[in-house]
């Protein structure tokens, strides 16, 4: 997909976002290292990303926004950055993060992206594998270190009705 291909992708998935489930999505700065955030209310998409990253962000953090007004244990999960977690827990955390890519690509179906399944698939592990790597070393390592094409595709989770409140009282970003 072209860059002008995925910012007209992210049109369409912040449409639907903003339109059907009244989540707002707002491209402003954040602070770095974070490329976005939300709160349960809002998905903050930061300034610098490109378009494929604003992409990604804006799905899989509407994947979390989900969590969060759905469940308080996946809230609870989403709002720790988790410190030397045992395998247990990365299990939980990944699990988190299947869950909210699966809603990534219900909400990509939504919005009538369904040629880009496999991207999605890739960028949700190549998230994880980052993120796996960050809660295991603390070391910050560039995200595309863990691209792997050809991942298993993601079964779109059907979106459960939810009304979007903000669970947050910092203004500290909590994506990584």
């Amino acid at each position: 997909m072209s860059e002008q291909g995925f910012a007209r992708a992210f049109e369409q998935v912040s449409r639907v976002v903003e339109g059907r489930y009244g989540v707002r999505v707002a491209t402003r700065d954040v602070l770095p290292p974070a490329k976005g955030d939300l709160d349960g209310a809002e998905i903050v998409i930061g300034l610098t990303n490109d378009a494929e990253t604003r992409l990604f962000l804006v799905a899989h953090l509407f994947g979390h926004t989900v969590q969060w007004n759905t469940s308080a244990e996946d809230r609870r999960l989403g709002m720790t950055r988790p410190l030397n977690p045992d395998s247990a827990m990365l299990d939980r955390l990944e699990a988190y993060e299947r869950e909210a890519c699966a809603y990534s690509q219900q909400v990509f179906h939504e919005a009538g992206i369904r040629d880009h399944d496999g991207w999605l698939a890739d960028m949700s592990a190549c998230d994880f594998a980052f993120l796996r790597h960050l809660y295991q070393t603390g070391e910050r390592r560039p995200f595309a270190h863990f691209w792997r094409e050809g991942t298993a595709r993601l079964e779109p989770l059907p979106i459960p009705p939810f009304t979007p409140r903000d669970w947050r009282n910092s203004a500290t970003p909590i994506v990584l």
